[in-house]
């Protein structure tokens, strides 16, 4: 959670224009440049500054289920993949080439609304050509490849693309009851021998156990699983940009297939498993009798950001493998053809 934003700050409606941001000095369509951290225009080399001042803020979780009417199609449009499903979001005036998630350039514009409005961004930091030298290293360092794959992987069409994701902050007050067990061994002689037995023994337990959590990340595409934007993190949330449709000139978005409530019932899945964890942590045992955690959340807050990721993929006898790249630090992961 922030420390300098209020825990129930009002989120600010952005009315920004994404139509495509123009050079002033050749007219050139300028995107946002990872390692100037500005707009540039790729022919002439004009920049021009980002705002980066405003970060973005917490929600109250209420406000998720009571606010429907933040969609963002007034600044955007959807394009499908005829090939694989992916669907980008564009501004208006940009037109989606080929999909980055299967190569092809079967793609067409659909009549469908872009979904639930950003609050938050966060921008890429590291270029296309930072982050295929990254998968190059990654795939080289795996074991099990072909070794003729390692010595020529390039992925191809390397694309950049922000996938959405909600974080949450709770605090959390648990009382818990349980019965543990734990085996102790002894030795006795019988017959003139020493003979070794073991024994379980069982003792209650009870208490309480608060905990807060901080930027829960949970992935809302159905582009990536959970498990690949954890061996990809972090991200970098805590220090999100408020959206602003600068930081996604040349690049595309992808809207969010899984509702802020699903997501929730997943954060909720991983508050109570790390409470699980953390109060069998402070005790010595082998075995669960049983074991009671009543765990309530409050204060709860969300964001519903971006997060930068390069999307390649490299075509290995007739099959597709896709690499992900985070944007902001250049972790890599993906799939690789294991050597027989």
């Amino acid at each position: 959670m922030n420390a300098n934003s209020p825990l129930y700050e009002q989120e600010e409606i952005i009315e920004n224009n994404t139509d495509t941001e123009k050079c002033p000095s050749c007219g050139a369509k300028m995107v946002f440049s990872p390692q100037k951290q500005e707009l540039s225009c790729p022919y002439c080399g004009a920049t021009k500054e980002v705002n980066f001042s405003k970060t973005s803020s917490e929600i109250a979780l209420e406000k998720m289920f009571t606010k429907k009417n933040n969609e963002w199609g007034k600044e955007t449009h959807v394009f499908r993949c005829n090939n694989c499903g992916a669907k980008e979001i564009l501004g208006k005036k940009e037109i989606a080439k080929t999909c980055p998630f299967c190569g092809t350039t079967n793609i067409a514009k659909v009549d469908e609304l872009s979904g639930l409005k950003p609050n938050g961004i966060v921008p890429f930091a590291i270029d296309e050509n930072q982050a295929t030298n990254n998968v190059i290293a990654w795939a080289k360092r795996k074991i099990f490849a072909p070794k003729a794959f390692k010595q020529s992987v390039k992925p191809e069409k390397m694309i950049g693309t922000y996938l959405p994701a909600f974080t949450f902050d709770a605090s959390t007050f648990t009382s818990y009851a349980g019965r543990l067990g734990k085996y102790h061994t002894y030795t006795r002689r019988v017959n003139g021998r020493t003979q070794t037995y073991r024994q379980l023994k069982y003792f209650q337990i009870s208490g309480t156990f608060s905990l807060d959590f901080d930027d829960i990340l949970i992935q809302a595409s159905d582009r990536l699983t959970q498990r690949d934007i954890e061996k990809i993190c972090p991200f970098d949330t805590n220090s999100s940009n408020a959206y602003s449709p600068e930081f996604m000139h040349g690049y595309t978005a992808h809207g969010n297939e899984r509702s802020g409530e699903q997501c929730w019932e997943d954060a909720k899945g991983f508050i109570n498993q790390t409470v699980k964890s953390q109060i069998l942590s402070k005790y010595s045992y082998d075995v669960i009798d049983y074991f009671s955690p009543q765990t309530s959340c409050s204060s709860v807050t969300y964001k519903y950001l971006l997060l930068p990721i390069y999307v390649g993929h490299c075509n290995w006898k007739t099959k597709l493998f896709n690499f992900f790249v985070n944007g902001k630090n250049g972790n890599v992961t993906g799939k690789t053809p294991v050597s027989a």
